[in-house]
């Protein structure tokens, strides 16, 4: 029976075969004047004839819109030019080697290509690849595609996990792009580790189910294992280096919302959650293997952790049954409490397609954004609006993949009420990518 296409080269996922750059973009409506900045996204588009073992290891392309002065100036997308790229194989132990295609951050006046298992590539703001990062020498180990900003301090906070002790370690830049900490985490494993958290006292780390395992041959050498529970370590920002880890029921967490300290003083910890079943759906289509579904999320649904470092206790509960990831908030509340996030809901749970979807942690209460048949929403970036108060003052920059017109659109909404304030036609179908960012003008 001949072999079924690989989802994550098809449909939304379809990639691109070139690079272009187009000016002065068709826009409906009127973009906010305070967005003078870059919007950047990053995802997996492998080069012509390249067929990835897993959906993580397609090459990394980059696509950015620069907005100004309530014009679209431009759009462009590039490959990150890494080794990979070049058809290097990655070994684990060649840092640069990387597809450098989950994320897409700015620290310390620099642009940084992001992938988990390996060290950060520099590109320009015009996406162009400037080379590997690696903090002056004093990164010497994998860094993760999600670090966090505190808002507060301007500090990076970020990790490395392993396979191989030590499992895990914590990293700490300052405003300015500096190491100043790296601290190897007593107690970890060798838990495939995507994202962790910050709340402005704590480090909150997570050792899933889902460990290093020579079994499996796609490329992400991690499999899901009922004797190994899920962990979350909650380890101070200051003081000794001590973590406390809660053991919770069993599941998986790919992405984290947020976490803060509630007035209690626990630990509170927000984002979608896997079971067994959910993760297996999605590790099919991530990897193609027969009896994939239709989208790339088994069923992941929005879930709460609170964690009493004082008592040990931990207690968890659904805050959502909709299926939804990609989660994100106002990152000006990150690691401090959040009444809104936003996220892609997929279909099922009652929904026939693509929405994005705002929760409100306080009522309860969800507001969904239909993109209509045939459209998928990206990641929903949060941009504070000039002047505003409220935690939900601003707008959400999403790019929507439209199969039919065979095109895609940057849509600025108002992330109070998701209503579409502006659209920028792109000049291509952009397509459906994993993180980015709105990246502001430095003033």
């Amino acid at each position: 029976m001949k072999d079924l296409p690989k989802p994550y080269l098809t449909g939304h996922f379809t990639p691109v075969t070139d690079e272009i750059t187009a000016h002065e973009l068709t826009v409906h409506g009127a973009l906010p004047p305070e967005l003078n900045g870059r919007y950047f996204r990053n995802g997996h588009n492998p080069k012509p004839g390249v067929t990835p073992t897993h959906w993580f290891r397609g090459e990394g392309m980059l696509h950015g819109v620069r907005l100004a002065n309530g014009r679209a100036e431009w759009y462009r997308n590039r490959w990150v030019k890494t080794p990979f790229l070049d058809g290097v194989p990655f070994t684990g132990t060649e840092l640069e080697v990387s597809a450098a295609a989950t994320n897409i951050i700015f620290h310390g006046g620099r642009y940084l290509a992001l992938q988990e298992a390996n060290l950060p590539w520099e590109v320009t703001a015009e996406l162009d690849t400037v080379g590997v990062y690696d903090f002056g020498g004093k990164l010497t180990s994998s860094m993760t595609a999600h670090p966090k900003e505190d808002p507060v301090t301007g500090e990076l906070h970020f990790f490395s996990y392993s396979p191989f002790p030590p499992y895990l370690t914590y990293h700490v830049a300052s405003r300015e792009g500096e190491i100043i900490r790296s601290q190897v985490i007593d107690g970890s494993g060798p838990s495939l580790m995507h994202d962790f958290a910050i709340t402005r006292e704590h480090a909150v780390f997570i050792n899933s189910p889902v460990v290093f395992d020579h079994a499996e041959h796609s490329g992400i050498p991690y499999l899901w294992h009922d004797d190994v529970p899920l962990r979350i370590g909650v380890m101070p920002r200051t003081g000794a280096p001590k973590v406390t880890w809660f053991e919770v029921e069993q599941g998986a967490i790919l992405h984290v919302t947020n976490s803060y300290v509630d007035t209690q003083g626990r630990v509170v910890l927000e984002g979608p959650r896997f079971d067994r079943s959910s993760w297996e759906t999605s590790w099919k289509w991530w990897i193609g293997a027969p009896g994939y579904g239709v989208t790339p999320n088994g069923g992941t649904t929005f879930h709460r952790w609170v964690l009493d470092p004082a008592t040990g206790k931990a207690r968890e509960e659904s805050l959502d049954d909709l299926a939804t990831e990609f989660p994100s908030i106002n990152d000006a509340h990150t690691g401090a409490f959040n009444r809104y996030s936003y996220a892609i809901a997929f279909p099922g749970a009652g929904l026939d397609g693509y929405s994005t979807v705002k929760f409100d942690t306080v009522t309860g209460r969800r507001r969904l954004l239909n993109h209509g048949p045939g459209r998928m929403p990206g990641e929903a970036v949060f941009v504070p609006a000039e002047g505003g108060t409220n935690e939900d003052d601003g707008y959400l920059l999403t790019v929507v993949n439209d199969l039919k017109a065979d095109a895609s659109q940057l849509l600025v909404l108002d992330a109070g009420d998701l209503a579409t304030v502006a659209t920028v036609e792109l000049p291509r179908r952009v397509p459906a990518g994993i993180h980015g960012h709105w990246i502001e003008d430095q003033k």
